[in-house]
């Protein structure tokens, strides 16, 4: 974190009322920089899509713009983000808005990393991703959203419980049976081959 968005992430979390609109400006700003990474994760991690996942990374930071009187009020910027994200995901899902998943080389350049690696591993790479991220869809909703939350997104328990407005002790529930019941998908498909 640069010296600046140090500063302003001291000030945002100090101050009750913004002073200014650059000082809003200059928030908004740093937000941007430090989250945007993490908001597309979090809404690829539902959606799937690459293009879906950027229109919801950009439909947050409008909702943010949109509600600004508020970030004074903000305690957890992150975990703020994350749930404006995350339900921004979920409702274009439930709406059915989402594109059809479809075989576009932007979305590969983006999944496979860049290494040395043999183009026909990185296509049984993605090939195997593509596979467990499926079974994950396979899972009830409750744990598929904490697992995804926890391993793609790497929120803590208490910022997952935050997003789903639940206890933690019901999200590290939902985490082990989701992970136990995946490895047992994983296992039940690797012996049927």
């Amino acid at each position: 974190m640069s010296s600046f968005e140090t500063q302003a992430a001291g000030w945002f979390y100090t101050q009750p009322v913004l002073k200014s609109r650059e000082d809003v400006s200059e928030i908004i700003t740093a937000l941007v920089a430090e989250y945007s990474t993490t908001l597309y994760r979090v809404a690829y991690s539902v959606t799937r899509n690459a293009a879906e996942a950027e229109d919801i990374v950009q439909e947050t930071f409008l909702r943010v713009l949109k509600h600004q009187n508020k970030l004074g009020e903000i305690r957890d910027a992150r975990v703020w983000l994350v749930r404006i994200a995350w339900n921004l995901a979920l409702d274009r899902k439930r709406r059915g808005k989402t594109r059809p998943e479809t075989e576009d080389i932007a979305d590969l350049v983006r999944t496979l990393p860049s290494s040395e690696r043999r183009a026909d591993d990185e296509v049984i790479s993605a090939q195997e991703q593509a596979r467990v991220l499926a079974l994950i869809d396979n899972l009830p909703v409750k744990e598929r959203q904490a697992l995804l939350l926890s391993a793609m997104d790497e929120l803590s328990t208490a910022e997952i419980a935050g997003i789903c407005s639940t206890t933690e002790s019901s999200i590290r529930s939902r985490i082990f049976r989701a992970r136990r019941d995946l490895a047992a998908m994983l296992e039940k498909q690797g012996s049927s081959r």
